[in-house]
This record gives structure tokens, sequence and C-alpha cells, in this order.
């Protein structure tokens, strides 16, 4: 009897041992896939984000005060705390513009002064370690964009264990500007966009810990206007140690698109446009009263029309970039070929029918700029002498602002050790083959970002969705571990000058090979090409 009731008690304390083994495991399965806290602390205040879609979405913090009166052309400076906590359920305005008709990314704020915001998209369930982070800049000629646009939802890569962060930054005569009074001031001037994108760079090393995110594992990103900033921000030695790895999607290198204004000292200066400007307002002297009534006009005023499309033409708008030794040094190429330039990993490349054109009125002519090479030239563009004009200009083009400058950049960066990774984009989405040449501009925005549905809708096939997935996939294995070699997929070998190959990112996927470009963008060099505009 005793026996048999010590078996019985024995039976039972071991089950209530397993069911507590059981439950602790549970309970540890529990905690490790706990939902991540909807409140945080930043330094300026606590801010809560909204759950969804297994991602918590913070939009709308500020990093900085609004630019606005007395700091309209001024570095960014720390915004007012608050007290209680901030609802973050949706974005600030994007910063003011005059949006491009016809632009894709659109923006789904009304723009205005006050726009120094930042968003983050972290995971919803909390992984007990901190995430890499990854930092979105922009393009848009840096007089357009902003980071509403669905197109730029940070969710995907959420899902993906990344914390990403998108901020904006002023554009167009807010961004870039010079006057002989703001010099007085003994202030930074000319590239107050890069002093915005140093000073959100600064907050998320301040402040990423607390929304889960490594600030000791930071990439940052961007295309167009944006891939340039990371090339400005990779020369720049007041953004070293802010971010540890670099993306450069279609960022030129060769120079910004129009000439590179130096600062100051003569009539192409940037204070020489800058009092150009203020005369376009009706204001007169150089001092402090002229920048005060500059600053004193309506937003709307100053904005004066810059877009994507009149940029070029409006009188007074310095055009982007300013050389200012401090910020912006002048065309990229130069500066790495110089030993400029954090030595950290770097993903470089272009599209196959990138942002480009030339300006010649006949085949003809445009051979013609190739001098002797001008047979070579023809052979290379037009080996079928059916190609019309505007794809010749196009190629030729894209070969000269976009695709040459990336590679010389990756010559340059791989040749001093640092570990490169060169890409083309030369997907089309389905539902535009035959109607493209290649991959425009931009049109690897909504792959990288796995956004193809907000994009294409309906007309998004099941070889988009998987070409979105691969591609983010290896940013994201990129910004882990600075190697993009995603399981799984093609191996994808560090830039070797020698050889020159890259991943392509063809209909049919990703393709580690020769630089399919390799002769045209020899010839591009070789003959000395200049860029309309320089």
């Amino acid at each position: 009897m005793w026996g048999g009731a010590g078996i019985r008690q024995g039976g039972a304390a071991a089950r209530r041992a397993g069911a507590m083994a059981v439950a602790f495991a549970l309970a540890c399965v529990a905690a490790h896939a706990a939902i991540a806290p909807l409140t945080v602390r930043t330094q300026y205040g606590r801010v809560r984000g909204a759950l969804g879609h297994g991602v918590i979405a913070f939009k709308g913090i500020p990093y900085a005060a609004p630019p606005q009166g007395a700091l309209r052309w001024a570095a960014p400076q720390p915004p007012r705390s608050w007290r209680g906590v901030r609802a973050t359920d949706a974005f600030g305005p994007d910063c003011m513009q005059r949006p491009t008709p016809g632009d894709q990314t659109t923006l789904r704020t009304h723009p205005s002064e006050n726009c120094l915001y930042v968003n983050v998209w972290r995971p919803a369930h909390s992984s007990g370690k901190p995430l890499p982070v990854m930092v979105w800049i922009y393009g848009g000629w840096y007089v357009d964009g902003g980071t509403s646009p669905a197109l730029y939802s940070g969710a995907s890569f959420a899902r993906r264990g990344v914390v990403l962060v998108s901020f904006n930054y002023r554009l167009g005569n807010f961004g870039f500007f010079a006057f002989p009074a703001l010099l007085h001031e003994h202030q930074p001037a000319g590239d107050f966009a890069f002093m915005d994108q140093i000073a959100a760079l600064r907050w998320v090393q301040r402040n990423i810990a607390a929304f889960g995110g490594n600030p000791h594992n930071v990439t940052v990103f961007g295309e167009s206007a944006g891939g340039g900033s990371v090339n400005a921000l990779l020369i720049t030695p007041l953004a070293r140690g802010l971010f540890q790895k670099a993306i450069i999607e279609s960022g030129g290198g060769a120079g910004w698109l129009g000439p590179d204004r130096p600062l100051s000292g003569g009539a192409q200066s940037a204070e020489a446009s800058g009092v150009l400007l203020a005369h376009q307002f009706g204001v007169r002297g150089r001092g402090a009263k002229a920048l005060a009534a500059l600053r004193a006009l309506p937003a709307k005023e100053v904005l004066d029309g810059v877009n994507m499309r009149t940029r070029s033409h409006v009188v007074g708008y310095v055009g982007g970039p300013v050389v200012d030794d401090r910020l912006y040094f002048g065309p990229p190429v130069r500066q790495y070929a110089k030993g400029m330039g954090a030595r950290i990993p770097v993903m470089i490349g272009t599209n196959s029918a990138d942002l480009g054109w030339m300006h010649a009125k006949s085949l003809k002519a445009l051979f013609a700029e190739f001098g002797p090479y001008a047979a070579r030239a023809r052979a290379l563009f037009d080996p079928t002498g059916r190609a019309s004009l505007q794809r010749v200009s196009a190629e030729v083009g894209g070969d000269l602002w976009m695709i040459e400058p990336a590679r010389a950049i990756a010559r340059i960066l791989s040749a001093r050790g640092q570990p490169v990774y060169a890409y083309r984009y030369s997907y089309v989405p389905t539902s535009e083959r035959g109607k493209w040449w290649g991959a425009w501009h931009a049109s690897e925005i909504a792959f990288v970002f796995d956004t193809v549905r907000v994009q294409y809708g309906a007309r998004t096939s099941r070889a988009d969705e998987n070409m979105a997935r691969t591609m983010q996939r290896y940013w994201v294995a990129f910004a882990r571990t600075g190697h993009p070699d995603p399981a799984g997929e093609p191996r994808w070998p560090r830039y070797r000058a020698r050889a020159d190959r890259l991943m392509n990112f063809t209909d049919h996927g990703p393709v580690f090979e020769p630089d399919p470009y390799r002769q045209r963008l020899a010839l591009v060099l070789r003959a000395g090409l200049q860029r309309p505009g320089t």
C-alpha cells in the first residue's frame, strides 16, 4: 500500500515538475516574444507609437526646433522638451517645397518650414538584443521629397528585424543658401540640408537604443540626392562615427547635377546667388537688417516655385550643395581620390537606364562629342543603326551622370582596402516590360522597401514581389553584418577593379557577373565627355 502510494506520489511529483518545466519554457517563449513597449523615452520627452501588422511605428518625432523666423538659415537647434506622452502616430509635415507634377513619391502631408521630424519603425516583438539600424535619406534633386510617401514605409524592414529610421531635411532655398550677413554671424552657412542630416544622425546615436536599435550598427542609405547625401556624409569629418556602413543608390559622384558653387567670392558663388535672390524679393543690402527682412518673408515666397522641373531656371537658387569645405568639399570622386572619406563598408550601384541626358540635336552631333572615338561610340550605343536620339542620349547621359561615377567610386574605395559591393539594378516590373529598355532612375526604391504594391497596385506580379523580397534581403544582410550575403541567395563578393564584377538584379534574378556596361563606361571616361550644365 505504501509502496503503491509512493509510486503514485512520485508520478504526481514528476507530472508537476514536467508541467512546471513546460510553463517555464512557455514563459521564456512569451518573454522572448513579448510586445515591445509602445511608449519610449527620448532625450526630449516620451513618445507613444502605433502597433499594427507586427510593427510599431513612431512618426513625427521632433529632432530639431522648427527652422523658422530667426532659425531660418541657421544650424538646427534642439527642440523644446515636452511633458507627458506625445502621440507619434502621424507624420510631421514634410519640408517646404512645391511638389513636381507627376512625381510618383506623393507626399501625404502639407509641406511646412516646421518639418524637422524623424520616424522610427521597429519590430513589434522584443528580440532581447539590439537590432541593426538603417537610416533612409530620400532623393528629389534637393528640392523635392519627404518621409511621408507610402513608398518609403519602413514596416517591411522592421518585419525583417531592422529598426528603420527616416527623417526630413530642408530643401531648395531653405536647404541651400548663403548671404553676407550669415557669414558675419559666425555660424555654418550654405548647406543647411546636410546640417539637418547630421543632426538627425546624432539624434539616432542618442535615442535609438530606446527603440531597440543598436547605435553601433547604423547603416545610412539614400537614393539620387539621398545617395549624393550619403557621399557627402561619408566625406565630411562632421559625420564621422555617426554610422558604420553606407549604401549609395544612384548618387552620382562626379559632382552634383550642375556647377559646384563655392560659398563665397565672385559672381558664381553661393553668396552672390543669395544676394541675387534677395533682390528678387525686393530686399537690398547685405547686412543684418537685410537678413532679418529675408527671414521675415512668407515661406511660400522664399520657396519661389523651385522644384525638379524649374530648379535650373529660377533666378537666385544656388542649385544644390555648396562647396564650403566643412560639409561639402566638391565632387566626391575627387575627394575620395584624395584619400578623404570614412573607411567603412560601402554598397554602391545604379540602375541600367539611370538618370541623364545629352543636349545634342542629332545622333551625328552626339557621337561627334566622342571625338576620335565617335565610330566606337556608335558601335557600342547604336550597333543596329536603328536607335533613337532619345535613347542614345539617355544612355550616354546615364553613363556619364550616374553609372561611371559609381564605378569610379567603387574602384577608388576598393583600391584602398575598403569592403565595397557594387550592383546594377536592371529589373523591369512585368507590367512595364516593352515600354522601357532598362530600369529607370529611382525604380529600385519600391523593391528595396518591398512596397511594390504601393507603386504598381493590381499590376504587381508574383515575380515583382519575389524580386522585392530578394532585394530587401540583400540590403538587410548588409546592414546586419557588412556583407550582403543572405542565406539561399547568390553570393555577392567584394568589388575588385581588375575583375570589374557586380551583382546585377536582372529580370531573371540576381546574377554576379562582369559589368555588362564596362566597355561603354571605359569609352565615356576615355572620351572625357562633359555633363550638360557643368
